[in-house]
């Protein structure tokens, strides 16, 4: 069998409206309105339609339509982080199938560290209806002009208390209180603290969190260190926080991916029993925190509630584009396994 060489054919082209309603023998508008669920049309010249629009292979432009009828494409950018741990993938699957139930169409934008406002800017080629940006996982710098892009704005995991904005977070505070505290309740003296980066939100609330608890505990942190909230990372960190503890006892981490990694360094390397001789405390609940083998103590993050309330302000954003800010916190309850 030969195949032939398509070298003289140019780009695909997009069939139109236009043409479907030339081959059909109607006007441009029966063509939309035969694609157009409820709008009135002849039953015989639906049927022509369709029938020449398969021959085609029309599809109707439904980001134009939506545009012309009600002003909106329906197209919702999501700016996200690195997503180095289970929890930013989980969390971005539940919202992702969220916008999706909602009618919307969500176009993912990787945020990475070198990202320019010129980068930010060409998302704005898009007509979209909404912006929302996980600020947990973002720096700062990017959050902030991403304030400033005069779309409806949603935030989730961080507080921005601007007119117009509206944010989602974790109790990141009181989890990490409640972290300390349960450390604390095991009599555990020797505390720890494995944070995040230190340009996150997210960690710089839950790092005030452990020195808070730790304070009105009357007690000093026993040793202090950051990584990048990967399982490696926290595997990594385990050698450093032990050079300045070495007889630690407690550990509380940023996120559960760095507290799975120092439990295995703690086991693997150190030949220290969890939690016999260390507690390890995680922050988030990932899905595999509950498994047997891991069992990891925790506090909870709630995704699908935090997804719950980033949809529900999109709706009330979208249809009161003028009213005033929201903040929602949602409460991280610690959670009891083996690991304490």
């Amino acid at each position: 069998m030969s195949v032939e060489a398509n070298e003289s054919r140019g780009p695909v082209r997009r069939v139109t409206a236009a043409e479907v309603a030339q081959g059909a023998g109607v006007s441009r508008s029966a063509v939309s309105r035969a694609f157009t669920p409820g709008s009135y049309l002849d039953a015989d010249k639906r049927t022509r339609i369709l029938k020449v629009a398969e021959q085609l292979g029309y599809r109707p432009n439904r980001l134009a339509a939506g545009l012309q009828g009600r002003g909106r494409s329906n197209l919702v950018a999501v700016l996200v982080g690195q997503l180095a741990n289970h929890f930013d993938s989980d969390f971005q699957a539940i919202l992702l199938e969220g916008l999706a139930a909602m009618g919307k169409w969500p176009l993912v934008i990787l945020a990475a560290p070198e990202m320019i406002e010129e980068d930010i800017l060409g998302v704005l080629g898009f007509p979209l209806d909404a912006l929302i940006l996980r600020g947990g996982s973002v720096g700062a710098p990017v959050v902030d002009y991403c304030s400033k892009l005069g779309i409806p704005l949603v935030v989730s995991g961080r507080v921005m208390d601007l007119p117009g904005v509206d944010s989602v977070c974790g109790d990141n505070i009181g989890g990490a209180e409640a972290a300390v505290g349960a450390l604390i309740a095991r009599g555990r003296r020797q505390i720890g603290y494995l944070g995040g980066p230190a340009d996150l939100f997210s960690d710089a609330e839950r790092r005030a969190g452990f020195h808070s608890a730790i304070a009105q505990a009357g007690l000093l942190p026993a040793a202090t260190c950051s990584a990048d909230y990967s399982f490696e990372g926290g595997y990594a960190a385990v050698a450093g926080l032990l050079g300045q503890a070495p007889a630690l006892d407690g550990l509380f981490c940023g996120n559960d991916a760095m507290a799975m990694g120092a439990m295995a360094a703690l086991r693997e390397i150190h030949g220290r029993a969890v939690p016999e001789d260390i507690s390890v405390v995680g922050f988030d609940d990932i899905s595999i925190a509950c498994w047997p083998g891991i069992a990891l103590s925790t506090v909870r993050n709630d995704a699908r509630a935090t997804v719950a309330e980033i949809l529900s302000l999109l709706a009330s954003r979208l249809a009161e584009p003028q009213r005033p800010g929201r903040v929602v916190r949602i409460p991280a309850p610690f959670i009891a396994r083996n690991s304490h």
